[in-house]
């Protein structure tokens, strides 16, 4: 295989990774799941195609939980969905989202606008995070440049950007 294919089996199984786990958080928000088994053939039905060791990594990935659920015993869930109490690290970079304001592409250049005093943190998490799509960030005071990946396009890294700070969901846009 040359350098080109390589580089394009590693993207398109990046690029399915992060599709794959904002399935998975969809699935697991919007209904009762119970096993992995009922996970996979709500996956399956969606068009992903990939095994129990592969869910078992990304359900790890996604820090998902099962907790009781009455007589019906257990269910995923995602730490988001969980009591305010059990605050965290993944609650303070949910809380840095607050921060974003808009976000504008140009080539493999992606332009992160935030209220002052945010850039530095939020790119401090993406850097921390080790996103496949991005390969480094310049942050000031209120701007973060990203420069992505060749062929990464701007949905790709929006997808990225919610699976890191789960909050920018509703505020980034498809």
């Amino acid at each position: 295989m040359n350098k080109f294919a390589v580089y394009l089996h590693i993207y398109t199984k990046m690029k399915n990774r992060v599709s794959r786990q904002l399935a998975i958080k969809q699935i697991i928000t919007s209904s009762e799941i119970r096993s992995q088994d009922e996970l996979l053939v709500k996956l399956h039905a969606q068009g992903f195609d990939l095994t129990q060791a592969t869910l078992s990594r990304d359900l790890k990935a996604l820090k998902v939980a099962k907790v009781p659920s009455g007589d019906l015993g257990y269910m995923y869930v995602i730490p988001e969905g969980m009591n305010v109490e059990s605050r965290d690290a993944s609650d303070e970079v949910n809380f840095l989202a607050d921060g974003f304001r808009d976000l504008s592409f140009s080539g493999n250049l992606a332009v992160m606008r935030t209220r002052p005093g945010y850039a530095s943190s939020i790119a401090a998490v993406l850097d921390n995070a080790e996103p496949y799509e991005i390969l480094g960030s310049i942050a000031g005071d209120d701007t973060i440049l990203l420069v992505m990946r060749e062929g990464v396009s701007p949905r790709d890294l929006k997808n990225s950007l919610v699976l890191i700070m789960p909050k920018l969901q509703d505020k980034i846009g498809k």
